[in-house]
Order: C-alpha cells, then structure tokens, then sequence
C-alpha cells in the first residue's frame, strides 16, 4: 500500500494501481518502442507489484502507533512473502516477465542482502529467477538490459504516486517531481507530455485502535482520482 497525507486525510493506493499507472507510462516511454522484447517488458511493468494484492486488500495497522503500515513500513515477513507469490503467477503468463519481476525484487531489497533474517529469501529468490532465464532462453545480460525498462517504469510512477520530495537517479536518468508533474532528464517522451491519474481510497489521517478499524473506514472511503503529469525536463 501507499500511504499519501493530504491535509488531514490519506490517500490509499494500491500497489497494483501503482503498476498498472507505470505500465501506462512506459508505454510512451520513447526508448522502449523499438525494444525486442517490448510486449514481456510492458506486461512486467504491470505485474511487478501482483504479489501485493493479498495485504493490499486486508490492509493493517502499527500496533504501537496506529498508523497505516505503507509498502516500506510493513514488516518484513510480509514483504518477503509478496515477491514468490507475485513471481509465480507471471511465471504462468511469461517466463520472462517473471525473470523481470524476480530481478526487480532482489535489486531493491539489496540493501538487505547482510541480514540473517533475508537469507532464505535471496536464496530462494536467486534460484527462481535464474531457473526462469534458463527456461525462457534468454540471458543475464539481456535480462540486466531489459529491467532498466522495468526500474524507470516503477520509478516515474513511484514519485508520483508516493509524492517523494528526492530526486530518484537511475542509470542515467534523474527523475524529481514539481507540483504535480514528473520531470524525467534526459526526456524520455520524445517532447510529450503524459497525463496521468490514479485511483485512491480517501480516509480519515487519524491514529487506528485496530486493523479491523482501518478496514471498516476503508470499506466506507470515497475514490478519488489522483491526477498529474509525466514529461521530460526542460
């Protein structure tokens, strides 16, 4: 889940409404039209946060602060049970989008990569992955190549729908949000811009005593629709 304050309420919004957004970002994405494996790459990019719909939809609470757990703040047992579920059920659709979705979950949990507690899950996690490569006929390298797609897609939609204040830097590309709009550089739009919007449940910003509580107040949330701006910066 993530979790935007605005101004006495949150904004809740799904991890797969997340990716579904950065699907439709990456599909204007100049860099990515001519790319070989474009469909398997746009079909990873709208899966890669599939594994999130079980807590997503039972969402929970602090139990010492009351507040919304977010995608970052939940702990990490079930972070670490998302990404073989989700994982899995691309493996059904395509091997390589899997592989992508395997990749992206072992880069950025990498910072825990020294911790006792996530052993088994970069194991397990290594071993999936490279057994997909190996079905799917592809390679490290080509998989090394297409991810990028995967990581900017997450990011350009991450910074909108989370609303992060620091600039994102990836490869070579440095991604900052101003007002409502994303600014990518170098462009990557081929000088468009891109509307966007997202779907979010409205709730009170107040402390929860349960999960229970929070699930109730969501059950009776508005949806808005979030809406912004995607371009390349001037």
């Amino acid at each position: 889940m993530i979790v935007r304050s605005a101004g006495g309420v949150l904004h809740l919004i799904s991890q797969p409404a997340h990716a579904a957004l950065a699907r439709r970002i990456m599909e204007r994405w100049a860099p990515l039209h001519g790319a070989a494996r474009r469909q398997p790459i746009l079909l990873a990019v709208e899966e890669h946060d599939n594994g999130w719909h079980e807590p997503d939809t039972q969402p929970s609470v602090d139990p010492e602060t009351g507040r919304v757990f977010d995608f970052m703040t939940i702990p990490a047992p079930v972070k670490q049970a998302v990404w073989p579920r989700g994982v899995a059920r691309l493996a059904s659709q395509d091997l390589w989008a899997a592989a992508l979705v395997a990749e992206h979950a072992l880069i950025i949990y990498a910072r825990f990569r020294t911790n006792p507690a996530w052993n088994e899950f970069f194991e397990t996690l290594t071993a999936t992955r490279n057994t997909l490569v190996r079905r799917s006929g592809q390679s490290q390298p080509q998989l090394e190549h297409d991810y990028g797609y995967v990581r900017i897609g997450d990011l350009l939609s991450l910074v909108f729908c989370n609303e992060c204040q620091e600039e994102q830097t990836y490869d070579r590309w440095q991604i900052r949000l101003q007002g409502a709009t994303v600014m990518v550089t170098p462009d990557g739009f081929a000088g468009r811009e891109l509307p966007i919007a997202v779907t979010a449940r409205e709730i009170p910003d107040v402390v929860y005593a349960s999960d229970a509580a929070l699930q109730d107040a969501i059950r009776m949330a508005p949806r808005v629709t979030l809406h912004g701006i995607v371009s390349g910066a001037a």
